[in-house]
């Protein structure tokens, strides 16, 4: 009698076992997240509300802690939001009296700069025929006469857009009233929702989470705005024509790290090829390689190094994704997010792990009643997400 014939083992080794545990967690995770962005994504009109609020509340807030010592709270805030609103809409103002006034020069100047670069491609090296220029104009003539229409309808949409962008601005205005006025009590009543141990986390992660965010808002836009004034200086030193406007756009464009900045010189540079000449043009070409030494080497580390410790490939990876998700926004909210998302990472797996400086948690605010982790409603009332906001 011989004994039973015993085959190869047919279950998972651990390896394989170890695989699919983690293999279904990223899965579920994935789905959870999908979820979550298709939700923010269909009232994406109140995402952007609110986080044009907390970027609203971060800059703002020093302004209205500081005025709070010595007004009432309420009326600390309402100076604070006027400084906040005034500001845009009186540079907006200024930049379009200038274009409205230098409206004449500015075609002269334009139309000869184009004169000027009609006759340089004319010439060596290239010979382009003067006809070249004429089909040009006739084919950009044309194609506005055929789509017309099309035209008509996209500024008609574009309008559409403008109040949606207002109403957007108006709920964002609101919501930063609430944020910085009773923000620490909206986050104690949150967290209060929570088992003890689940609002002691989300306390913690929510103090780091704000922590970063406001400390990335603040450093962009000190960046933005140090790199506005040089570009403001030097236009206006070489004689480029809408310095003012080409200064503002390069303070917006600083929000999209790496790309923003480059493509914002890229514009001032074709208006001063335009207006000024070949020779002014390559100078401001050669701002681009300046600014971002400066930039790269010298700001973001002094300003931005405490709040966000991403490396520069991370940084491009989430400029590209959030462009490709959700355009100009994404680009702009990705760093930020991605920055928040790793700042918490990194401080749940603890200060001996965890790299940068969101591994050690923040001091409670002042305002804040009582010391987080010691218990459910004290580790609610000393974050937070919000009470910064």
């Amino acid at each position: 009698m011989t004994g039973p014939v015993t085959g190869p083992a047919t279950g998972a080794g651990p390896v394989l076992r170890r695989l699919s545990d983690y293999a279904w967690r990223l899965l579920a995770v994935a789905v959870a997240a999908y979820l979550v962005l298709t939700v923010l994504g269909r009232f994406h009109l109140i995402t952007l509300a609110a986080f044009l609020a907390l970027v609203i509340t971060s800059v703002v807030r020093p302004l209205v802690d500081l005025a709070g010592r010595v007004v009432p709270r309420p009326l600390a805030v309402l100076l604070g939001l006027a400084v906040a609103v005034l500001v845009p809409a009186g540079l907006l103002a200024l930049i379009g009296e200038t274009v409205a006034s230098d409206v004449d020069r500015l075609n002269r100047e334009f139309q000869g700069g184009l004169d000027r670069l009609e006759r340089a491609l004319e010439g060596a090296p290239l010979h382009l025929a003067p006809s070249t220029f004429d089909d040009i104009q006739r084919k950009v003539a044309d194609f506005v006469s055929e789509h017309r229409s099309t035209l008509i309808s996209t500024a008609v949409s574009g309008a559409g857009r403008l109040v949606e962008v207002g109403t957007g601005a108006a709920l964002a205005v609101f919501m930063s009233v609430f944020f910085l006025h009773s923000g620490d009590r909206m986050w104690r009543w949150t967290a209060c929702q929570f088992p003890a141990a689940a609002g002691e986390h989300l306390d913690r992660g929510g103090r780091v989470a704000w922590r970063t965010f406001a400390g990335y808002t603040r450093g962009i836009f000190v960046v933005a705005a140090t790199n506005a004034v040089m570009v403001g200086i030097a236009l206006f030193f070489l004689g480029v024509p809408l310095a003012l406007p080409l200064t503002v756009l390069e303070f917006f464009a600083s929000f999209v790290p790496l790309v923003g900045s480059p493509v914002a010189m890229l514009v001032a540079s074709v208006v001063a090829l335009a207006a000024r000449g070949p020779v002014i043009a390559i100078v401001v070409l050669l701002l681009i390689v300046v600014i971002g030494q400066i930039e790269g080497h010298l700001l973001h580390p002094l300003v931005m190094s405490r709040a966000v410790s991403l490396h520069p490939v991370v940084v491009a990876v989430s400029v590209l994704a959030g462009s490709i998700a959700a355009g100009v926004i994404g680009a702009v909210v990705a760093v930020p997010l991605v920055s928040v998302l790793w700042a918490v990472y990194a401080d749940r797996r603890g200060p001996a792990r965890g790299t940068g400086p969101s591994s050690a948690p923040e001091r409670a605010p002042s305002g804040s009643s009582g010391a987080s982790g010691t218990s459910r409603s004290s580790g609610a009332s000393g974050s937070s997400a919000s009470s910064k906001s």
